[in-house]
């Protein structure tokens, strides 16, 4: 059988690159030597869906003994503000990794906000895109005036492995709407790990999903308050979700994918399958 690479139905752009491989994290946990190949893997059989592999800098050397003399593998580096210019140094001195974005995680306020925005801008080639993750605490906007008009992302915390690393609807509306208020994109880790909300059942967490999350940055987009964007991704009718999508025009889609530029998962093909159950993608999925 010839295996065909799933296709956006009718906007091809809608999901281009963005579904960061995220399979070394948890709740996946992959060994780096599993990982990588399987991310060329991922590569082959979804195409552009895929975006970038995503690597602790503290695992820089580890992931350099298991690459091939293959294509340069594009990664994602995380690395607090402090290590971050070293880690840069090392993956642009390896020409079997391309960097494609940095990640500095451990913001706690504006003045750290601001220590990082300033490595940022020293160490980053030109390209190389940056998110920065936002604290779940009073100094989120303080942090965000920091962001805004620097061209860094805000990276939004989604899930995790204990119930409290979950944001209620309510929240992530309102953190959202603060980013998008300031013309600050944003990327998701951890939690997205299906299209639609709904109740793990082994841990009984309730997860977003990554298409709730794209429906509501779209309707903050087109200037609906931050309890229009909760009732959105509060819904659980996958079919009602894909309806709402289904046919944006690539404006709308560039606009949207601007704002929510992708998310971390351990595991790409479950959302990939995910899409194509709703019909948003076409073409098998390969077992």
């Amino acid at each position: 059988m010839v295996l065909v690479r799933p296709r956006a139905v009718g906007m091809s752009a809608l999901f281009d690159g963005f579904f960061d491989d995220a399979a070394l994290f948890p709740p996946g946990d992959a060994p780096m030597a599993v990982a990588v190949p399987a991310h060329r893997d991922l590569v082959v059989r979804f195409g552009a869906l895929v975006g970038p592999f995503v690597v602790p800098a503290s695992r820089l050397a580890e992931l350099a003994g298991c690459l091939d003399d293959g294509d340069a593998l594009p990664v994602s580096v995380i690395a607090p503000a402090p290590e971050l210019a070293a880690a840069v140094d090392r993956v642009v001195a390896e020409p079997r990794l391309a960097l494609v974005a940095v990640e500095v995680p451990g913001v706690l306020d504006d003045a750290a906000a601001a220590e990082a925005v300033g490595v940022l801008g020293a160490a980053l080639p030109g390209g190389v895109t940056a998110a920065v993750e936002l604290p779940r605490t009073a100094a989120r906007d303080a942090v965000l005036d920091v962001l805004a008009g620097t061209g860094a992302r805000a990276k939004l915390r989604t899930g995790g492995l204990r119930a409290e690393l979950f944001p209620s609807a309510a929240e992530l509306a309102s953190t959202l709407h603060a980013c998008l208020d300031r013309q600050v994109a944003v990327k998701c880790t951890a939690g997205l790990h299906a299209a639609v909300r709904h109740t793990d059942p082994a841990t009984g967490f309730e997860h977003h999903g990554f298409l709730n999350v794209l429906v509501a940055v779209d309707a903050l987009l087109a200037g609906e308050p931050a309890p229009a964007a909760a009732s959105w991704l509060r819904r659980d009718d996958g079919l009602a979700l894909a309806a709402a999508v289904l046919g944006w025009p690539a404006d709308r889609v560039a606009r949207a994918r601007a704002a929510f530029t992708s998310f971390g998962t351990c595991s790409v093909l479950e959302p990939v399958t995910d899409l194509v159950a709703l019909g948003l993608l076409t073409a098998p999925v390969p077992a």
